[in-house]
Parts: C-alpha cells; structure tokens; sequence
C-alpha cells in the first residue's frame, strides 16, 4: 500500500517526488499552494512510509494510479517526471508538469540531453554509499536556506527508502525511454528547469520549446520548487 496525504481545496494536483527522497520534500510547495489546489503528496513505493512494490515502471505506475483522483494536474520531480509521463498515458490527467525531468535521462547517440550512464552509476553508487549524507549533500548544493535546509534532512532521516526501492528506482532512471510517449501525449505539458541542473541539462528546454511544450527555466539546480520564483 502506498502513503498519501491530500490538504486544500480546489483542483486537484498530484506531486510525485524523485529518486531516494519521500513526499515530505513537498510541504513548503503545499503550504504556498494549499488555497488554491486540493494537494495529494504520494510516497513512492519503498520509498517514505510507502510499501515496497515488486517490478519496475509500470507495476509501481499502476499502484498509484490506484490512489489518483479523478483527472488531476500531475506534477513529477525528477524521477517522479517519468513515472508521471507513463501514467499520463495510461490514464486522464487534466495537466502534465515536469520539474527539473526528462523523458529519458541518459544520454545516448540519438538524445544528448541526459546525462552519460557511467556519470549516473557513479552518482548513485556514491549517494548509496551513505544514502542520507549523500541526499543531504545534494540537498546542500540546491538551497542556502539553513531552514530548508533543516527541514529537509529531517525528513531523509526520518523517512528512508529501501534498497530494493533504491535499486528499481534506479533501473527506472536508466533504462526508461519516453520520449515518443510524451511526445504522443495531447494532455496540456508544462515543463520548469534549473539552469544549474547538473543532472538534467538546460539546453533540452529548446528540445521541449520545440515540441510546443511550454518552458520555464530558473536560475536554480535540480530542486526547483525550492526556488522563490517558482511558480505553477
């Protein structure tokens, strides 16, 4: 079974989170935007107080899907960008927005918008190493705020994901390729970037611009929501 928890009133807007953190990466976001959208946070599965969920993409897809309301705008953070645009095509969303994601994060011959699979390995076998230094590094280098700062490696502390989650989230992040997926996708996309992403590079907002998906890029890393000009 996967944790939610749902606060506001208005239009529904789902938050899926990213790679080894849990829902609770949200609460300023709620916070700021609780008057005007009803806001379900989802841990995903192993990950937060979320149970794991055997399988990949798909099966951890169809778990949440299970606990979507009807037709609401879908909101993916990273590796939570993929798994949003898969369920996007598997069910009716009023509105897809990526932050700081991609449709397929390694760079390949065809896509030169993601980053080399070596350089990810190295990445996540450094954060797994020590999963809660490793994201509280990362979380250093994306925000000043002491405050934020605290806020957030308390919840890497009181929520921790589990290895097996760890290990398919990451098989998600390298070996997921969605982009004829998203490009297929007729639901409204909006698409918000750091320019400082070191994960997800600022030169695929042209590739999106391209698409006619509307683009902000802000002068932030891979956490944008973090940023005081982040705007939905």
């Amino acid at each position: 079974m996967l944790y939610s928890s749902t606060t506001g009133i208005g239009q529904d807007l789902v938050l899926l989170h990213g790679w080894g953190f849990n829902s609770e990466l949200f609460n300023d976001l709620v916070e700021k935007y609780k008057h005007q959208y009803r806001i379900t946070k989802i841990d995903l599965p192993g990950h937060g107080r979320s149970d794991e969920v055997n399988g990949g993409l798909n099966e951890w897809c169809d778990e949440i899907i299970k606990i979507l309301p009807n037709n609401p705008t879908l909101l993916g953070w990273s590796l939570g960008g993929l798994l949003a645009i898969n369920i996007a095509n598997k069910v009716s969303i009023s509105k897809l927005i990526l932050v700081a994601s991609t449709p397929n994060f390694v760079r390949t011959d065809n896509w030169e918008f993601g980053i080399g699979a070596n350089n990810f390995e190295q990445f996540s076998d450094s954060l797994q190493l020590n999963l809660s230094k490793g994201l509280k590094r990362f979380v250093s280098l994306q925000t000043k705020d002491k405050t934020q700062i605290k806020h957030l490696n308390q919840t890497i502390d009181n929520y921790p994901a589990t290895t097996q989650a760890l290990n398919q989230g990451l098989n998600i992040l390298l070996k997921t390729n969605l982009i004829k997926t998203l490009e297929s996708l007729s639901v409204e996309k909006e698409v918000i970037l750091g320019k400082n992403d070191t994960l997800v590079p600022n030169k695929i907002a042209k590739w999106y611009q391209q698409n006619n998906i509307k683009t902000q890029l802000l002068n932030t890393g891979h956490l944008p929501f973090l940023c005081d000009d982040f705007l939905l």
